[in-house]
């Protein structure tokens, strides 16, 4: 009996748990590594073992220099390169991929010529460790505004876009260089933190071949295998890029409940050279993220909601689970919609209601 394909994944929270957990049908074994916790054991690596990550950035350990010095380490180099804000914005200006305008904000950066350059309004991004709206700091020129000075050569500074929705698309690149896409994602972030994504959307999709080619150049143009996600501003009939993750992402999550092959499986597919078609969507999804709120079973008895819980210590702000609500017509979202809306607190009611504005399927 052949022994199982094995994928040890740099980092072990709710994305590695859910490559496991794709990992399980397809016979692919999917370990999960804790990185962050000192120890000097060493892993059993095989030398056909493969590597991925769930984070973009980790910490040097005696695991993680293990784990990203094996020969098949997957995109090794494609991680520092998109977790760094100066390389990765450095790349769509090389591939010519449209993006908002921007500058390194190094010793000789003054700012009132960045409002000159950018507007009124200009937001600087920490170049690494930055996300769910972290590292992020406006320069308001009404207000006087400054760069903080433990900020220079560690940011970009960056043209404030007056966009029309936030859009997101997750695609896959196999070994040999072909390219699958999910339709189009639209989004809502509050307070810089997903809050909820909807997919797929009719309205979308003349922006979708757009959004392919796009994200389609970055991934030919980096070598990448697997799944990457591509989050966009949708300025009139075009996009913009805002950020790119290189690995399954919290706008995919939808794919679990929506289509026959769910972003994480699609993820370990093309990792491990295995066949991949067009993933096909069985009917539209709505995806809740849930953010510092304790699990509540009565999500359970939502008719067409599948509960994602990833069983961390709930906190302020923390991602400690997702719901998705299979749209299988309208006036069951619209009831679940309105249950949840009665169960769940205040941050929830708006984008309970962006919800339902939005989805015209």
């Amino acid at each position: 009996m052949a022994s199982k394909q094995k994928v040890w994944v740099l980092g072990n929270g709710q994305l590695g748990a859910m490559l496991s957990h794709a990992g399980q049908p397809l016979a692919i074994e999917v370990l999960p590594v804790d990185i962050m916790t000192p120890t000097d054991v060493k892993l059993l690596l095989a030398d056909d073992d493969i590597i991925t990550a769930e984070r973009e950035q980790w910490p040097e350990s005696a695991l993680s220099l293990q784990l990203s010095s094996h020969r098949n380490f997957i995109n090794g180099p494609v991680f520092g390169r998109l977790a760094d804000r100066y390389s990765q914005k450095s790349l769509l200006d090389e591939l010519k991929v449209a993006t908002a305008p921007w500058e390194l904000v190094d010793d000789n950066t003054d700012v009132n010529a960045l409002y000159a350059k950018y507007g009124e309004r200009v937001l600087m991004k920490r170049r690494t460790g930055g996300y769910d709206g972290k590292g992020q700091h406006w320069l308001k020129q009404a207000e006087n505004g400054q760069i903080p000075a433990d900020w220079r050569n560690l940011a970009i500074a960056e043209q404030a876009i007056d966009f029309d929705e936030e859009v997101s698309v997750v695609g896959v690149r196999t070994h040999s260089g072909e390219c699958f896409f999910y339709p189009l994602t639209l989004n809502l972030h509050q307070d810089g933190i997903l809050m909820a994504s909807i997919s797929p959307l009719p309205r979308l999709a003349p922006l979708q071949d757009e959004a392919n080619a796009m994200l389609g150049t970055i991934m030919h143009g980096l070598n990448y295998v697997g799944v990457m996600a591509m989050e966009c501003f949708r300025v009139g009939e075009h996009l913009l890029v805002n950020e790119l993750a290189p690995r399954v992402h919290n706008s995919g999550h939808w794919t679990q409940a929506g289509t026959h092959m769910d972003q994480f499986q699609l993820h370990l597919r093309a990792l491990c050279n295995l066949p991949i078609q067009q993933p096909q969507v069985n009917f539209p999804c709505v995806m809740v993220n849930l953010i510092g709120i304790d699990k509540d079973d009565r999500w359970l008895s939502l008719p067409n909601a599948e509960l994602f819980w990833y069983d961390k210590e709930v906190r302020p702000g923390r991602k400690v689970g997702h719901l998705n609500l299979s749209v299988h017509n309208t006036a069951m979202l619209e009831d679940s919609v309105a249950k949840l809306k009665s169960w769940m607190p205040l941050q929830y009611q708006a984008p309970l209601e962006w919800i339902l504005r939005s989805s015209e399927f």
